[in-house]
């Protein structure tokens, strides 16, 4: 630990140790935080217990536990106890945020001369080695969220170390425009702004080759359904036997967030290659998932069992496809392309989009009625190519004036100069 710490800490100096852990668990809380000794952290542990009991998804118990734990390991360095935090801890906590190198379990191989860089093809940067801005806001809710949970039972720090904006002594919220989402909780005071991404669709020749490099019936049916109905990973991945409708090509996902059902269209090829797909794999109940994949039963031994296709397995079926492709193309690609070719349709309204995509508010669904800058300048240079052309043509012939005008005193009043 450092010794004799102050208000203000040397942030750059501070390496984070691998100290404590978030495993499994099979209690009522899918996720558990431990410390060195393998016990579980009881302020941690009541919280995620609360927080499991308000619906929340395994996968987001899981996020907040390892936020939780990062804060618990900066903690640990700086010689704080958790209920003694205050705001100058948070600040140079996200100071240390915004400059340190992510933690990881294994050191970069193939990625490492990409890291950073901006794809030729797709035009998008890879991945750094920094936490993103969107991950600090992330860490700040879920630190506020932690303490507002010890303060409403009395326990923790006497102010929520994680302090609000109150610029100008103002209420948050105070001028918000109504057609935009509410957030009651206001801007928290140590939030990095977030860079505008703007949505982009992949070009249909860059799809084709995507398409082009799966290798299993199964990869094709699960890309060709998500580009025709903008569903998100996760929610794609759930659709049970059950929630396939082949009369009316519709199938039913589990909205993120929400969980309720809702039954979305996809295209006729994506049903032929789910048709082609299910042949392959054989009889399954209606209550199973229609994504499966092959894994060894244990490491090191050569036994295959099927298994439920999960969000890693995906991301693997991409990465393949990346490597043969030299791009760097993600799930949410295919769900940007959907939505603005929905939007270019004249047939879709906005409405239309919106309960597709699942947004609850129409102002998210706004979001792609931006102009993406490849069809700017492709109609800028159909502009240039049309003027180009106009200027080959042959000019308008001089009107000669009628019987008893005179052409001078004409071109005086009409203010030509070519005679």
């Amino acid at each position: 630990m450092l010794q004799g710490h102050g208000p203000e800490y040397n942030v750059m100096g501070i390496e984070l140790p691998e100290w404590g852990r978030v495993v499994k668990s099979t209690g009522a809380v899918p996720f558990e935080v431990l410390n060195c000794t393998g016990e579980p952290i009881e302020p941690i542990r009541r919280y995620l217990r609360d927080f499991q009991a308000q619906g929340r998804r395994p996968g987001s118990v899981r996020s907040y536990a390892y936020d939780l734990l990062r804060w618990w390991r900066w903690l640990h360095v700086i010689g704080v106890e958790w209920d003694r935090a205050t705001s100058a801890e948070v600040r140079d906590f996200v100071l240390w945020l915004q400059r340190a190198p992510k933690q990881r379990r294994a050191a970069r191989t193939k990625s490492a001369a990409t890291v950073g860089t901006i794809n030729p093809i797709t035009r998008k940067q890879y991945l750094t080695d920094r936490y993103q801005p969107r991950t600090v806001r992330h860490s700040n809710a879920v630190l506020r969220s932690f303490y507002e949970f010890w303060l409403e039972r009395n326990g923790g720090p006497l102010v929520n170390p994680v302090p609000q904006d109150r610029r100008g002594r103002r209420r948050p919220n105070a001028h918000h425009n109504p057609l935009e989402p509410f957030r009651p909780e206001g801007r928290l005071r140590y939030n990095p702004p977030v860079p505008k991404r703007r949505p982009r669709a992949m070009p249909d020749q860059h799809w084709e080759a995507l398409f082009a490099a799966l290798r299993s019936d199964r990869d094709r049916a699960l890309l060709s359904m998500v580009i025709s109905n903008a569903s998100r990973a996760n929610e794609v991945l759930g659709i049970r036997c059950a929630d396939v409708d082949w009369g009316d090509q519709v199938v039913c996902v589990r909205r993120k967030g929400t969980d309720a059902e809702q039954w979305l269209p996809a295209s006729a090829e994506a049903f032929v290659w789910l048709r082609l797909y299910l042949d392959s794999v054989g009889p399954l109940q209606p209550s199973d998932p229609i994504w499966w994949t092959l894994r060894r039963r244990r490491q090191g031994t050569a036994e295959l069992a099927r298994r439920p296709l999960d969000y890693d397995a995906l991301r693997a079926v991409l990465r393949r496809a990346n490597e043969v492709l030299g791009t760097n193309w993600t799930m949410h690609d295919l769900r940007h392309t959907c939505a603005l070719r929905m939007l270019r349709d004249q047939n879709l309204s906005l409405r239309d989009i919106q309960v597709v995509l699942g947004h609850v508010h129409l102002s998210t669904t706004q979001l792609y009625l931006e102009e993406e800058p490849e069809e700017v300048i492709r109609r800028v240079h159909e502009h240039l190519v049309a003027r180009r052309e106009a200027g080959r043509q042959e000019p308008v012939p001089v009107a000669i004036p009628a019987p008893g005008y005179n052409a001078q005193d004409l071109a005086v009043l009409f203010g030509r100069t070519d005679g």
